[in-house]
């Protein structure tokens, strides 16, 4: 590696580790040098500083606008943030063909936030035509890199029989791991599956244990059921979501 390079790497790492103790304004500084220079990187790291006002006045446009500078080079996590913009209209018009465009492009590269978040796209048919074959392969591909909703929007495929043959045991595997995470979705389903018998042996104890981490995290569906248990009344539960 030559002196050139050298200094332009230890410049990033030095504007990165004052960005982790939240020096936002030396951080920024050494970040927009680089990314005039046109570091993709750099170029996306500024795009979050302007995302999240981190040591800048909060800026949807400015931040859509380093972003795309550094997407269009080909970097994955620039590439899953624009479509994040897209998909939430910040700093551009909201745009579901737009965010698909982008997050197909970081997928592509394995990034697995934008794997899963095109599942979704897929799933509902946002942006695109709905294809649970294809929604299934994208949740697949996320929840095997151990992405706690993707993991979740597996086992909810397998619970409905979308893309794939139903399969409450399968099902219980992947709301399992996502629970695990500390997902509420994952953790009420989990607690509905033991309630209901699907895929296991009916076990109130596992049911309430789940139900109750879920509803710690204020899922309501979880709080109704514990609500019902308690009252002894099993027959009100509410289905999963």
């Amino acid at each position: 590696m030559n002196n050139e390079s050298y200094d332009y790497d230890d410049d990033f790492e030095y504007a990165t580790d004052a960005y982790e103790r939240k020096d936002y304004k030396t951080a920024y500084k050494v970040f927009f040098a680089l990314a005039e220079q046109g570091d993709a990187d750099a170029q996306n790291n500024l795009g979050n500083m302007y995302a999240d006002g981190h040591g800048v006045p909060q800026d949807y446009q400015e931040a859509v606008k380093w972003y795309r500078l550094s997407a269009e080079q080909g970097d994955a996590d620039a590439q899953y943030n624009l479509g994040s913009m897209y998909q939430e209209g910040q700093g551009v018009p909201q745009d579901d063909k737009e965010a698909v465009k982008w997050w197909r492009l970081s997928a592509e590269q394995g990034d697995e936030y934008a794997q899963n978040n095109l599942g979704n796209m897929y799933a509902d048919g946002h942006g695109v035509p709905q294809d649970y074959k294809e929604a299934e392969k994208l949740f697949r591909l996320a929840a095997e890199q151990g992405i706690a909703t993707a993991q979740y929007n597996l086992g909810w495929m397998y619970t409905e029989g979308h893309g794939v043959p139903q399969d409450y045991q399968e099902a219980i595997k992947w709301y399992r791991l996502s629970a695990e995470q500390g997902d509420a979705d994952a953790q009420y389903n989990l607690g509905w599956m033991y309630d209901n018998g699907k895929g296991v042996a009916q076990d109130n104890k596992e049911a309430v244990k789940w139900y109750r981490l879920a509803a710690g995290q204020r899922n309501e569906y979880a709080q109704y059921n514990l609500a019902m248990m308690h009252d002894d009344n099993l027959d009100c539960l509410s289905s999963p979501n």
